[in-house]
């Protein structure tokens, strides 16, 4: 990373931290994050004319950005903020579809912010690694017919497209599936750290073409960067919930005297510190990763990554409760929000003991 990219990055987060504090306060932020929609299309259009969504992907994708920390910058500000905007979907979607089809049209919409996508890969059925997937597509007159169920899918019910995986005779492939498609149905419901997700299912949806004959290159792009967002987005959450902490050791007052000038508190935040500091290496390693290695060992240090921010996020969000005392689980205060939020992070895209899990097994392979 050169200082001119540096500074570029440095611009992006400054860009989007204002406009995410202006415009969506976490106030107005759990308005719509527990609402009907789960996201603010404002807030949504007001990121796409920022560009926001171009930092995420290459120049080949019709981006200005797409490395490891340009996706850690994004997502750092988007955590910092608890924005529920749908990004994540954007960003898995979009890069399996710069991979699997660079030239098909809706990508530019996707990476220009203006349209959105949803990420429908993970399923209700627990599979091991490399288990065939339960969605299945079978070659029918005028394209493919797919069926089968998808679970947890981020705001599917925003999205104009959903891409789809599914098995074929030939591999795993992957299938644009527009939104109003007869035989999909979207199940939404909200999610306890705010936004929506939606169970998705699939009965004899026919589309024309499928974007990937094989798909695994894709999907494996598009669950690296998830993992790597994620991983970003509960250390900005959980930088929050430490400043916050800070504040409040400075400020509430017992027996005359700041709380924080007690000994035993100052072990715990100074604890809750180096933790953090912690985690963002781990991040930062990751970005590194995602840019400059491959296959397993990339993998390796990504699933290190996420469950490094699950464990620690887990240490932070009960410190910071604890030390807050009762009033740190009200609605009222926003810490209770970035508690729910990082404690969420850790159960997606595999939680910290399933990342343990596989950093072994990778380097074992």
């Amino acid at each position: 990373m050169d200082f001119h990219h540096y500074d570029d990055r440095q611009m992006l987060a400054d860009t989007l931290r204002r406009y995410l504090a202006a415009e969506a306060p976490v106030e107005a932020r759990n308005r719509v994050a527990y609402g009907d929609t789960g996201y603010s299309p404002a807030v949504w259009a007001g990121l796409g004319e920022l560009g926001i969504a171009g930092a995420l992907f290459g120049e080949d994708a019709g981006g200005f950005g797409g490395s490891g920390f340009d996706i850690m910058v994004v997502f750092e500000e988007l955590g910092r903020a608890l924005a529920v905007e749908p990004f994540l979907g954007t960003l898995m979607a979009g890069r399996a579809l710069a991979i699997a089809a660079p030239e098909h049209a809706a990508l530019a919409e996707i990476v220009a912010g203006t349209s959105i996508i949803a990420f429908a890969h993970q399923e209700p059925q627990d599979r091991a690694a490399g288990d065939p997937l339960a969605t299945r597509a079978t070659k029918v007159e005028g394209g493919w017919s797919l069926d089968g169920a998808k679970a947890v899918v981020a705001q599917a019910e925003a999205a104009a497209l959903l891409l789809v995986s599914a098995e074929t005779e030939d591999g795993r492939s992957l299938f644009l599936v527009p939104a109003g498609a007869k035989g999909l149905t979207i199940r939404g419901y909200a999610n306890v750290d705010g936004g929506r997700s939606a169970e998705v299912t699939l009965r004899g949806v026919v589309v024309a073409d499928r974007v990937a004959a094989d798909g695994a290159a894709a999907i494996a792009e598009a669950e690296a960067a998830g993992l790597l967002a994620l991983s970003a987005e509960g250390l900005g959450a959980m930088e929050v919930a430490k400043e916050a902490t800070i504040e409040y050791l400075r400020t509430r007052k017992q027996f005359g005297v700041p709380i924080g000038k007690f000994q035993a508190l100052q072990h715990r935040i100074a604890t809750v510190l180096m933790e953090v500091e912690q985690a963002r290496s781990a991040v930062i390693n990751a970005a590194d990763a995602f840019d400059n290695k491959s296959g397993t060992a990339r993998d390796r240090i990504l699933s290190a990554a996420k469950h490094t921010i699950g464990a620690i996020g887990q240490l932070v969000a009960e410190e910071a409760i604890q030390m807050h005392g009762g009033i740190g689980m009200t609605w009222e205060l926003p810490l209770s929000h970035y508690a729910k939020r990082i404690t969420m992070i850790d159960q997606q895209l595999g939680d910290q003991d399933q990342h343990l899990q596989r950093f072994i097994a990778l380097g074992r392979s």
